[in-house]
């Protein structure tokens, strides 16, 4: 580990199960140490925070507090690693996020839909919140219908593509959850964008180092 003071990373062990910087005296305690590293490892196992709380028998509060700044700190780490990359956006893609609700009446609006863009580049899928669609663009009464139809014949072959593959992710990602605020949608967005890039290793290497 490296000390949140200096970024040193040599400690002198004490005896009351604490350790101490060796260069600016920082103590740390090695059982929240512990601690934090088994809360990080339940969200990368992707557990949620209540399934976490349940199996470390911590406060859900606890849990919910730390994987919300797990969100927040991905989301500054995908738009720095999205502004430093060189763009070669070899697919990009619309789509349209309904919640449970929305899926479940028999017809639906574009209008109330989350609107997300997505680009395939260099390997990796990056993510954009766009602003939800204007109702006089469309018609009102069989918009999402006449939508569908010609992203069907404009998308022969999206099935085949690592934008659907992670739209599918994406939605799964999101079912465990029982429904989530859109005012927070965007920080569950990068979770499923992050989840999509790296694999677990990577995963817990970048936490720890944000």
């Amino acid at each position: 580990m490296k000390c949140q003071n200096c970024n040193n990373t040599t400690f002198y062990k004490l005896q009351n199960e604490y350790i101490k910087c060796k260069k600016c005296a920082k103590k740390y305690s090695l059982k929240k140490i512990q601690k934090e590293q088994e809360i990080r490892n339940t969200f990368i196992q992707n557990l949620t925070a209540l399934e976490s709380s349940k199996s470390l028998k911590v406060n859900y509060r606890t849990i919910k507090d730390r994987y919300d700044e797990y969100r927040y700190k991905i989301a500054l780490f995908l738009e720095e690693e999205y502004n430093k990359s060189i763009k070669d956006n070899s697919e990009y893609e619309e789509y349209y996020y309904f919640n449970q609700r929305q899926k479940n009446k028999k017809k639906k609006s574009l209008y109330k839909a989350i609107n997300i863009m997505g680009f395939y580049s260099n390997e990796k899928v990056y993510t954009l919140l766009m602003p939800k669609l204007i109702q006089k663009t469309l018609d009102e009464n069989d918009s999402f219908e006449k939508y569908l139809k010609w992203h069907k014949l404009h998308s022969k072959q999206s099935h085949q593509t690592k934008l659907y593959e992670f739209w599918i992710s994406l939605e799964e990602n999101l079912k465990k959850y029982k429904g989530v605020k859109e005012e927070h949608f965007f920080y569950y967005l990068k979770e499923a964008e992050f989840r999509f890039n790296y694999t677990k290793e990577e995963q817990s290497e970048i936490l720890e180092k944000i």
